[in-house]
C-alpha cells in the first residue's frame, strides 16, 4: 500500500513518522522528497538549503541573485533564479520542478525583507513593494504549488514570518503589517487545505544574525533620517546596526542555522505545531506581549529602545 509522505493529525496513529518514509509517486516508484525554498541566497534560506540537502531532500533553491547560489551544486541543491513578485518566473519554476520531479512535497516561503521608517514617511511605492514581496508574492507562489499538493493529497507549506508578526517596534509599521498579514493568511490557509492532507506551519524567528538588519537600517535612514521623526529613527538605526553585528546585546542573535533546524523539524515531524517561535528570546518577547497591557508594553519598548541605543553608541 502506498503510504503518504506527510502525515496529518487526521491519519491513523499507526502511520509511520515522516522521516521514516519516502513519498510515493503515482507510478508506485519511490521518489526523493522535493522542496522549493525561496530567499535561498543568504541567511535563513541558505542555511535551510544546506541542512535539507544534507538530509537527503531534493532541494530547489530559489532567489533573485543566481550568482550567490552557485556553491549549492556542490551539495546537490539546484539553484533557480526567482523573483517572487514575478508571476511568470514563479510559474516557470514550479512547472520546471514538476516536469523534472513529478511532485513537490514542501514549500518553504522564506523570501522577504524589512523596510523601516515612520509610517508617515515611507513612500507608498515602498509600502506596496513590502507587501508585494512579503505577502502577495508569497501567496502567489503558494497558489501555484497548492493544486499539485491537493492532487497528491500531501504537502507541507512553511511560512517564515517573524516574532514581528505578533509584536511591534517603532519605525517598523509597514514591515510588521506584512508579517501580521502573513500570520492571518497562514491561519486561514491551514484550515482550508487540511482536508487535502496539506499542513501549513508558521516559523517566527526572533533576532537572527543576517543582513536583514543592515537593509532595514538603510531604508530607515533614507525614509526618516531627517525630519520630525529623525531622533527616534537614529536611535532605532543604532539598535538595528548593533543587532546585526552581534555581541553587544544581552540576548545575542541566533544563527541562521538555528532557525533552519527549526524549519527542518517542522518538515520532518509527523504532527507539526501550527507555530514555532525561536530562539528562546522570541518566546520571551511574545510572552511579555501577551501578558502586558498595551500602554505598559509600549512604555517597555520605548525604554528598551533608549537603553539599547545608548549602549550601542559606546
Amino acid at each position: 500500500m502506498n503510504k503518504a509522505f506527510f502525515a496529518s493529525t487526521s491519519h491513523p496513529a499507526s502511520q509511520p513518522p515522516l522521516h521514516r518514509v519516502n513519498p510515493v509517486n503515482p507510478l508506485g516508484k519511490t521518489a526523493e522528497r522535493v522542496v522549493l525554498i525561496t530567499g535561498a541566497s543568504s541567511g535563513i534560506g541558505k542555511a535551510t538549503v544546506a541542512i535539507l540537502a544534507g538530509k537527503g531532500w531534493k532541494v530547489y533553491a530559489c532567489a533573485r541573485r543566481l550568482e550567490s547560489m552557485q556553491d549549492f551544486t556542490g551539495i546537490g541543491a539546484i539553484p533557480l533564479k526567482l523573483d517572487v513578485t514575478d508571476t511568470n518566473q514563479c510559474r516557470t519554476a514550479v512547472e520546471e520542478i514538476l516536469r523534472k520531479e513529478g511532485h513537490i512535497d514542501a514549500l518553504v516561503n522564506n523570501a522577504g525583507y524589512g523596510s523601516y521608517g515612520a509610517l508617515e514617511d515611507v513612500p507608498d511605492e515602498e509600502a506596496r513593494r513590502q507587501f508585494d514581496v512579503n505577502v502577495f508574492g508569497l501567496m502567489g507562489l503558494t497558489r501555484l504549488v497548492l493544486p499539485h499538493m491537493r492532487k497528491q493529497k500531501r504537502g507541507r507549506i512553511i511560512n517564515v514570518s517573524s516574532m514581528g508578526g505578533r509584536i511591534t517596534t517603532p519605525m517598523g509599521g509597514w514591515y510588521h503589517a506584512t508579517k501580521f498579514a502573513l500570520e492571518a493568511l497562514s491561519d486561514v490557509l491551514r484550515t482550508e487545505v487540511k482536508p487535502f492532507g496539506v499542513d501549513v506551519v508558521v516559523i517566527e524567528p526572533g533576532i537572527v544574525s543576517t543582513s536583514w538588519y543592515g537593509i532595514a537600517k538603510e531604508n530607515l535612514l533614507a525614509a526618516s533620517g531627517n525630519g520630525p521623526y529623525s531622533e527616534l529613527a537614529r536611535k532605532m538605526a543604532i539598535v538595528l546596526e548593533n543587532t546585526g553585528g552581534l555581541g553587544k546585546w544581552p540576548m545575542a542573535p541566533a544563527s541562521p542555522d538555528a532557525i533552519a533546524r527549526v524549519i527542518e523539524h517542522a518538515l520532518q515531524t509527523k504532527r507539526p505545531k501550527t507555530r514555532y517561535a525561536a530562539p528562546c528570546h522570541a518566546k520571551l518577547f511574545l510572552f511579555f506581549r501577551w501578558l502586558l497591557p498595551d500602554c505598559v508594553y509600549d512604555k517597555m519598548v520605548m525604554q528598551q529602545l533608549i537603553f539599547l541605543a545608548k549602549r550601542g553608541r559606546k
